[in-house]
C-alpha cells in the first residue's frame, strides 16, 4: 500500500518550482521549503515504497522507505538525515548523493542508507 499522502501534489509540485527557480542561495520563504520538502519525502516514499531506511529533513519531516528489513523499535539502523536545502538539491539533481556525502552535508549510517539510485527523484525534475 502507498503511503498516504499530506500535501497535495499540485501544492507539492508548485513549492518545488519556486525553489527551483529561486536558484541556489536565495531566500526561499519557510511555509514553500516545508511543503516541497514534504511532497518530496512523500514521492521518496512512493517511488521507493518499504520501511528499512528512514529518511529525515529536520524540522520539516521524515519518511520509511526502501524494501528491506522493517524497523519497528527504537532508533533505525537505516538513516538518512540532511537538511532541506542539500535534500532538494539531491531530489532536483542539482546535487549529486556522492559529493553530498563527501562534503558531509548528507549524513547517513546503514547498510542499505545509499540513496544514490533513487535521487534524483524522476517525477519531480522536470
Amino acid at each position: 500500500m502507498p503511503p498516504r499522502r499530506r500535501v497535495d501534489v499540485a501544492a507539492g509540485e508548485e513549492a518545488l518550482g519556486v525553489w527551483r527557480a529561486a536558484g541556489p542561495g536565495e531566500d526561499v520563504p519557510r511555509a514553500t521549503v516545508a511543503t516541497a520538502v514534504r511532497y518530496s519525502l512523500e514521492e521518496l516514499a512512493t517511488l521507493a515504497p518499504g520501511r528499512s531506511v528512514e529518511v529525515r529533513v529536520p524540522p520539516y519531516g521524515a519518511v520509511q522507505c526502501i524494501e528491506g528489513p522493517r524497523h519497528t523499535r527504537g532508533t533505525p539502523t537505516n538513516v538518512v538525515e540532511t537538511d532541506a536545502r542539500t535534500w532538494l538539491a539531491l531530489v532536483t539533481g542539482s546535487l549529486a548523493w556522492a559529493e553530498a556525502e563527501a562534503s558531509g552535508a548528507v549524513r547517513s549510517s546503514g547498510i542499505r542508507a545509499d540513496l544514490a539510485a533513487h535521487l534524483p527523484l524522476g517525477s519531480v525534475c522536470g
